[in-house]
């Protein structure tokens, strides 16, 4: 598959565009996944933002992408922690993804970059239709970035707990089972890099980094976002459980919870007096909860949707 060029157009935002560049080869190594508290073994005035991962390079137009997010303001953090509920989409077309994902958003010197790591289901990049980590990165999106080791990018740490492209397991299931995987993102003070950690094991696990030039300068946008993308003409894939997050149940519904805000220093703090900006695109097909806080799950918020979308 070919690599893709973005044109950026700003009108009082600024807009990411990211491409695929390959196919990534299917790895499924051990790890842990938390199921309802226990480990289980596993086989934008702030800038609008706008995502997209354009599967088909030659007509970005052919491409849709939904999004249901919760943003920081502009430069106001430096990271994000979150648990993310880990759902399926078994019945996903070839040419769709869905997924989760905490996204680093940056502008320095007139470009505009993007890093993030997340799960998703995207059989087209895979050839299959299981959940798996993920990680992207785009130094300029006028340039081409690439998911997971398909280029210099995302480092993984030695013995990882989780490798880009890894597919996790079990998922969620409807009314019966949640389950989690606990992620953070932030700017590390000392090396000025962008550290991914894992935190729902016995101990925070490092699981790699961004280099700092990747996302370089203090003007940045944190966000936790559900997405989908799908061909235009076609109808949209579901996001998060497949159902709109009315009834706020941890069974029923994906959500980000226990969300922290990172500081410069690297420290991590409830977003007690930070301004969290919701964002949903598409309300009639994709939808989000207020953004609170709740005793034992901390501040929390659900998103999803069913398939079916169309425009």
């Amino acid at each position: 598959m070919g690599c893709c060029y973005v044109v950026i157009s700003i009108f009082l935002c600024f807009s990411l565009a990211p491409c695929y560049l390959t196919f990534v080869a299917s790895i499924d190594v051990g790890g842990n996944l938390h199921k309802n508290g226990k480990i289980t073994t596993l086989s934008r005035s702030t800038p609008l933002l706008f995502t997209q991962r354009n599967k088909f390079p030659d007509d970005m137009s052919d491409t849709i992408s939904h999004y249901a997010m919760l943003h920081t303001e502009l430069g106001k953090a430096y990271g994000l922690r979150a648990e993310m509920s880990i759902w399926g989409s078994q019945n996903q077309e070839y040419s769709q993804e869905s997924g989760a994902a905490i996204q680093i958003y940056c502008q320095y010197e007139g470009k505009y970059s993007l890093i993030e790591a997340g799960f998703h289901v995207s059989p087209s990049l895979y050839h299959n239709r299981d959940v798996r980590f993920f990680t992207y990165s785009t130094k300029d999106t006028k340039s081409p970035g690439c998911y997971n080791l398909q280029c210099t990018g995302f480092v993984p740490a030695s013995g990882a707990a989780l490798l880009p492209g890894q597919a996790v397991a079990p998922q969620s299931s409807y009314g019966e089972a949640d389950r989690y995987i606990r992620l953070s993102l932030n700017k590390d003070p000392n090396s000025k890099d962008w550290v991914l950690y894992r935190h729902d094991l016995d101990a925070p696990s490092l699981l790699g980094h961004f280099p700092g030039e990747l996302c370089p300068g203090t003007l940045q946008i944190q966000a936790l976002s559900g997405f989908v993308n799908y061909l235009r003409n076609t109808q949209g894939p579901p996001m998060g459980s497949g159902h709109f997050p009315d009834d706020e149940d941890d069974k029923t519904c994906a959500y980000f919870k226990h969300v922290k805000i990172y500081d410069s220093k690297g420290h991590a703090w409830d977003p007690i007096t930070t301004h969290m900006i919701p964002l949903v695109d598409k309300p009639d097909c994709y939808n989000e909860t207020d953004f609170t806080v709740i005793i034992n799950k901390g501040y929390i918020f659900y998103y999803g949707g069913p398939s079916g979308c169309i425009g």
